[in-house]
């Protein structure tokens, strides 16, 4: 087709300006209807079911955030609820005369209940949340069970709150003059609150934060390296997933109209769970799907059991635990995650740059570059020991705008813990490291990446199940700025844009551009170096620092890379580079530091290193 042929076709642009749903805005017009109706046509307690239904969906959507996203198991949820069904419950029955004056206004309060309910959740979440998240490994969810027993504890042996017996009487709940005292009418409030909570997770997963998040689960060390604050990650994912806790634990006051600890307890965290794990940990409609599974089964297996059994008892735990179990076998994302790979594999994605649905946006603003020849970087007499054994002994180099520096050396030498120190992922034992003047042994490495040093890694570090172009755009992160409520309100359209945009830019400087859409996972083991290396420039660095780029490249490739590194190098970018491929190397930098047994054997331009006796019998013919 002839350039401006499309544009001539009147026919043609209708197709080009029509929205494209995603698989998300599909489920959501296909359920809008049918909740629309079901409250006329179901009878009171398949509705009351139902309501029960979407508040425990709303209490699972935040374990799917907090767990299958971010990967924190916590087991605290329903005492989250608890928290907040009894701060409302209170407000709801105490008389004004029994609260302070200046207070009086909030008895009966609906408004007020969920107020206090929702501020006094993300208190306890955050002084909980600045302790427990600190912990790993198995202390984590150890920790969790450890606060949400004494939450529970703590509602049963407050003598104003009822003690064991709870909180009655609780009025139907009433806002704006509309009554919610029938299931019928709760019905459309859970939902509605339900499906907010829904879109509000989308889009926050689709955004600069949602990434964050979803770089904790395996990829914190990469996503630290490129300035993303892991832990503020981790407070995001815990105080969204109580927030809606308390938005459930209100909703449950006013739909039971009655409050004790039994359903609050350590079992109840667990049901969360079960939940989350059958609906699909990973994905945002598997609470939806995983509420009302759990919930459908447990009624069939309490009716169906004691007639097959001609006796009462608890046999549906029994049942239901092993059908769990048969179920994590057979289908381990649940049944969301099944539902979700069975269409992946029907729907096709645009495998190339021209069918990207990725409007350009405006550039993102660059910092200024140093002048050429000005020194980047440079190490002083940097010694790092490990006890007694002597990794790097009396390094000093340094490494200037528009060069490049190859650090090589015998496997063994001490590169690898060089690389870590100036990458300030270690620091040293003694001596110096200077970026452009300033002193940085010792700050961390995300407070490196805002100052313009990024890197790539010696073993690959990226998200394989994440599109490769958002794994690129997390080395943008700090180039964005919009926080959790514009990305859940989609306020930060203009910023992703951007981002993404740049992102795409990087991709196509490096020749991804044709796999923006692909898994990062299912590229070959080269393309994930350049992926790297993409992800890096996207940070804007003046200092780019390479952990054996070449490794697992074909010829091409290899031509392809040093290609862009000499474009990047007359742009006046400082690049280091730790290689194991002499041919690569030689035929590139300007500079060689070689090291063995941790310390400088030779230091200059290739020609001179190549024939350096020192260097000649330090690999003994040739490098691994």
């Amino acid at each position: 087709m002839k350039p401006g042929v499309l544009s001539k076709t009147p026919a043609a642009r209708p197709t080009v300006s029509m929205p494209r749903l995603s698989p998300s805005g599909w489920i959501l017009l296909a359920l809008l209807p049918v909740l629309a109706a079901a409250p006329l046509v179901l009878p009171t307690y398949q509705v009351t079911l139902a309501n029960n239904i979407g508040i425990f969906a709303l209490a699972t959507l935040g374990l799917v955030l907090l767990t299958g996203v971010a990967g924190m198991t916590s087991f605290g949820q329903a005492a989250f609820i608890g928290v907040s069904a009894y701060a409302t419950a209170y407000l709801a029955t105490v008389s004004a005369a029994d609260l302070p004056a200046p207070l009086a206004w909030m008895a009966g309060s609906p408004l007020a209940g969920l107020a206090v309910g929702l501020l006094l959740t993300l208190a306890i979440a955050t002084v909980l949340g600045a302790v427990t998240l600190r912990l790993s490994g198995h202390y984590l969810p150890l920790g969790t069970i450890a606060w949400g027993l004494s939450l529970f504890y703590l509602f049963g042996n407050l003598e104003f709150l009822g003690g064991h017996t709870g909180l009655s009487g609780i009025p139907a709940l009433s806002l704006f003059g509309i009554a919610f005292d029938k299931a019928e009418t709760l019905f459309y409030l859970i939902w509605a609150v339900l499906l907010l909570a829904v879109v509000a997770t989308l889009n926050l997963l689709d955004s600069r934060v949602g990434r964050a998040i979803r770089a904790l689960r395996g990829g914190q060390r990469m996503s630290e390296s490129m300035g993303v604050d892991s832990f503020r990650a981790k407070m995001t994912a815990f105080l969204v997933a109580a927030l809606y806790a308390g938005l459930a634990g209100w909703l449950y006051a006013y739909t039971q109209r009655f409050v004790s600890p039994a359903p609050f307890s350590l079992q109840a965290g667990i049901d969360f769970l079960f939940m989350a794990l059958i609906g699909g940990v990973g994905q945002v409609w598997g609470a939806v799907i995983g509420a009302a599974g759990v919930t459908f089964a447990k009624q069939w297996l309490q009716d169906l059991l004691p007639h097959l059994l001609g006796r009462t008892g608890n046999f549906e735990a029994i049942v239901f635990g092993l059908l769990i179990v048969l179920l994590m076998q057979r289908l381990p994302g649940g049944i969301a995650g099944w539902i979700a790979k069975t269409f992946e594999r029907r729907r096709q994605r645009p495998a190339t740059l021209e069918s990207m649905d990725l409007p350009d946006a405006e550039p993102l603003p660059r910092r200024p570059m140093p002048q050429k020849g000005e020194v980047v970087l440079e190490a002083k007499g940097v010694t790092r020991r490990f006890g007694g054994l002597v990794a790097n002994r009396d390094i000093s180099f340094s490494v200037r705008a528009g060069e490049i520096l190859a650090v090589i050396g015998p496997n063994g030498a001490g590169k690898s813990t060089l690389f870590n120190q100036l990458s300030c992922v270690d620091r040293p034992t003694s001596g110096e490291i200077l970026f452009r003047g300033e002193r940085i042994d010792g700050r961390t490495a995300r407070a490196m990446a805002g100052a313009g040093l990024s890197r790539s890694f010696q073993h690959v570090k990226l998200l394989p199940t994440m599109s490769v172009l958002e794994n690129v755009a997390i080395g943008a992160h700090l180039r964005g700025s919009k926080g959790v409520a514009a990305a859940a309100l989609r306020l930060d359209r203009a910023e992703e844009a951007r981002l993404l945009a740049e992102a795409r830019r990087q991709l196509v400087r490096v020749g991804l551009g044709q796999y923006l859409h692909a898994e990062a996972g299912s590229l070959a083991l080269g393309q994930q170096r350049i992926l790297e290396i993409a992800r890096a420039l996207c940070a804007d660095p003046c200092l780019l620092l390479l952990d054996e780029p070449a490794a697992g490249l074909r010829f091409l490739e290899k031509q392809a890379l040093a290609e862009l590194l000499v474009k990047l190098r007359s742009e006046g970018m400082a690049i280091l580079l730790v290689e194991h491929d002499m041919d690569f190397v030689m035929g590139l930098v300007d500079r060689v530091y070689v090291m063995e047994f941790g310390e400088r054997i030779a230091e200059g331009p290739p020609e001179t290193i190549q024939t350096d006796p020192a260097v000649l019998e330090a690999y003994l013919g040739g490098i691994e």
